[in-house]
């Protein structure tokens, strides 16, 4: 098939998996809809807690971003103290066959991967 003229094609087209991996393997989305996915509705500080290196920051930002892309439900509770909970949104669990599959590869493969790294880095300088 032959390319349309012009500098190239847009992503979503020379790939269609481009706009997937852009939505979904964004730094933080993978963990925080892991562990939402995983582990159930969690408060803020719990989710933060699961992820690890993650500012509060980042993880607000994250959090917005993938509630606008029907990811991810917020659910506040207007008690005192106010509480605010997460879950993953059935959107965002369709994507667990996704991540189990991924997880099978990375099991099968990461170790070859690994080895790849180390051959290369030993060879010469590039």
């Amino acid at each position: 098939m032959p390319l349309p003229p012009g500098p190239g094609l847009p992503a979503e087209v020379a790939c269609p998996v481009s706009p997937v991996v852009d939505l979904v393997f964004s730094r933080w989305t993978t963990p925080i809809l892991w562990s939402l996915h995983t582990f159930g509705r969690q408060r803020f500080v719990e989710l933060q807690r699961r992820i690890g290196t993650v500012s509060p920051k980042v993880l607000t930002q994250r959090l917005r971003q993938m509630e606008r892309d029907g990811l991810v439900l917020r659910t506040y509770h207007p008690e005192v103290p106010p509480r605010v909970e997460y879950e993953i949104t059935e959107l965002g669990g369709s994507l667990a066959p996704l991540f189990a599959r991924l997880a099978e590869w990375g099991a099968v493969h990461l170790d070859r991967v690994e080895r790849a790294r180390r051959d290369f880095d030993a060879g010469p300088a590039h």
